[in-house]
């Protein structure tokens, strides 16, 4: 979850790499640090919290032209300047994304061979145990390969050597991890915004590969230490993607691109065609059963499909947790289809999740936004979401283009078995054209969403309550409030309230309330009276407006064919998490705790 970089060339590496560490902020902001060499000696200068306190101790004009840098996002001990990267003992110097599994017991044999530790952290063990092989071997490469026989877990490690002072060292497992080329020098980076103002080229390690980088070179060793050539991958977006371009925060920027997202993400597969359908996602109509495994918000995606796809295509569908998947016993055949979502790819749990079920001989299909990323790479289809950069730690447009992808995935299979007719078909088709306009005219609504938001932003405590797919949502819409403002949100199923947490209920607490399933919105009102009855201030979100008011407000969105009306639903529920958590103060784009990518267990 950590972000790591490093550079080596022809310019000064300070201000490259802090800018570059600076667009890897949203993996992680507990602390931060870097080493660079200066007149062949490796100096080390780190502090706790965000990269700015960094930045205050640094001399920008430092005539240094190799360097590595971290962002942390704790795991092993307390957020602290002494538990900051890098760290350094012997004669190597690291920066490090990932978990050693095994470092207590590996501390206790170095601590008996007489290294003295400073830190909490598994990355001043590793740090040891490379110095320790390095006196056996007596040569970088032959001290790395041989730790990565030892170490058990993840990692991506940027290292310093002061035997070889012009260099660095890239080495990694499962942490992602590229290199790259530009025309001034060479970097590593655990992933594409950090280098994109230099260069949009990239190369992505595999496990177990080791980089070597020198300001005019980049040589790849394989697992075996044979020189390999790889593919030079070009990244299609640009730094202005990167960037807020003059909003406020990253979030809100993202939100407003939500129209071009659900565009370029349904145009890449359907052309407005069956048989660009046909083309895309043929492979799936072999399988009659689905798991889908995920994680948090892609998580909630995955029950937005499920809703979908056993309503439209009459087939089972399971979501699954992917920490807890990975360890439970599956019961599926060679009939199902195991769907990972994973914005980045690199979702520790998510991978696991993955690699488990190829091991049981499962077809597995991935819907991931980074082209390349592990899940990508290891699953047997991909489809990718066309999000590009996602700044923000709380996603919005990534959560929409993965809900476009089910939508998408549900229209063709059930055209193709018959349980969406022709003409169904057809009034589909004609809402999915309007969907870009809906999705913008719903974000320009803001105003509306933010006067609600001013009214509830001091509670302490939040419910949200819907049935079926609108659950769904009101999980999403849950986590996005309480991610970046810190309130105690909760989801319910409305049915569920009365058997226990309509207790929390009290005068004015907020309860937003999620009915745009026409089947079941009767329901959802009968159980929205039951807390107004006890006081509730009640926020109701409708693609229909009621002809009797049992509500504070009303949240009233367009109403379009139920396989993509989650699309339109979920927008007001972000711009409303937004203006809350801006009211409290609250750090939007970078919540405490929590970091982007989430690539440890």
């Amino acid at each position: 979850m950590c972000g790591i970089i490093g550079y080596v060339g022809h310019n000064l590496c300070i201000p490259k790499i802090i800018h570059g560490l600076e667009n890897l902020e949203y993996r992680g902001y507990d602390s931060a640090g870097i080493a660079y060499v200066l007149n062949n000696k490796t100096k080390i200068i780190k502090e706790k919290g965000k990269i700015s306190n960094l930045k205050k101790l640094l001399d920008f004009d430092t005539t240094t032209n190799l360097g590595i840098a971290h962002t942390r996002w704790a795991t092993h001990g307390e957020a602290n300047k002494i538990n900051a990267h890098p760290h350094s003992l012997g004669k190597f110097t690291i920066v490090h994304n990932g978990i050693i599994e095994n470092y207590s017991k590996l501390k206790q044999e170095l601590e008996n061979n007489g290294y003295v530790f400073k830190s909490e952290t598994d990355t001043e063990v590793a740090c040891a145990l490379l110095d320790e092989i390095y006196k056996q071997e007596k040569d970088i490469l032959k001290a790395l390969n041989k730790v990565t026989k030892i170490f058990r877990g993840s990692y991506a490690f940027g290292i310093i050597c002061s035997d070889d002072p012009n260099a660095i060292y890239a080495l990694r497992c499962t942490s992602p991890l590229i290199v790259a080329n530009s025309p001034d020098g060479n970097f590593i980076a655990s992933d594409v915004p950090a280098i994109l103002k230099y260069t949009n080229k990239y190369i992505l390690l595999d496990d177990f590969d080791i980089a070597k980088l020198t300001k005019d070179n980049i040589i790849i060793y394989d697992e075996f230490l044979h020189e390999t050539k790889k593919k030079v991958n070009t990244f299609s977006g640009t730094f202005e993607s990167a960037a807020k371009n003059g909003y406020e925060h990253f979030m809100l920027k993202e939100i407003h691109e939500q129209d071009k997202v659900f565009k370029d993400t349904i145009n890449f597969y359907f052309d407005g065609t069956i048989e660009s359908l046909k083309k895309n996602f043929s492979f799936l109509k072999k399988y009659n059963k689905i798991d889908i495994v995920a994680c948090g918000s892609a998580y909630h995606t995955g029950l937005v499909g499920k809703s979908l796809i056993e309503n439209y295509v009459n087939i089972p569908v399971n979501v699954e947790v992917a920490s807890e998947y990975r360890y439970k016993r599956c019961f599926y055949d060679y009939n199902t289809l195991v769907i990972l979502v994973s914005q980045s790819g690199e979702t520790a749990d998510t991978l696991a999740a993955l690699r488990k079920a190829k091991n049981d001989g499962i077809t597995t299909m991935a819907i991931v936004n980074v082209v390349g990323s592990s899940i990508a790479r290891e699953a047997d289809h991909v489809i990718y979401i066309k999000a590009g950069c996602e700044i923000a730690v709380a996603t919005t447009k990534a959560y929409l283009a993965q809900l476009a992808i089910f939508s998408l995935l549900t229209i063709y299979l059930g055209y193709q078995n018959k349980t969406i007719s022709e003409n169904e078909l057809n009034i589909i088709l004609d809402d999915l054209k309007k969907m870009p306009k809906l999705i913008n005219d719903t974000i320009k609504n803001y105003n509306s969403y933010f006067n609600i938001a001013d009214k509830i932003y001091k509670n302490k405590q939040i419910f949200f309550i819907g049935r079926g797919i609108d659950y769904a949502l009101s999980m999403e819409g849950s986590l996005k409030l309480k991610e970046i403002s810190y309130i105690n949100s909760v989801a319910y199923q409305a049915g569920e309230l009365k058997h226990g947490t309509i207790s929390l209920i009290t005068k004015n607490t907020p309860v937003i309330a999620i009915a745009t399933d026409t089947k079941l919105i009767e329901k959802t009102i009968s159980n929205i009276k039951e807390t107004k009855a006890r006081g509730a201030y009640v926020i109701y979100v409708s693609n229909e407006e009621p002809s009797e008011k049992f509500y504070d407000e009303l949240i009233k969105i367009h109403k379009v064919h139920p396989i993509l009306q989650s699309i339109l639903t979920i927008v007001p529920l972000q711009l409303l998490a937004y203006k809350v958590a801006k009211n409290n103060g609250c750090d939007i784009d970078q919540p405490r705790n929590l970091a982007k990518s989430v690539t440890v267990e």
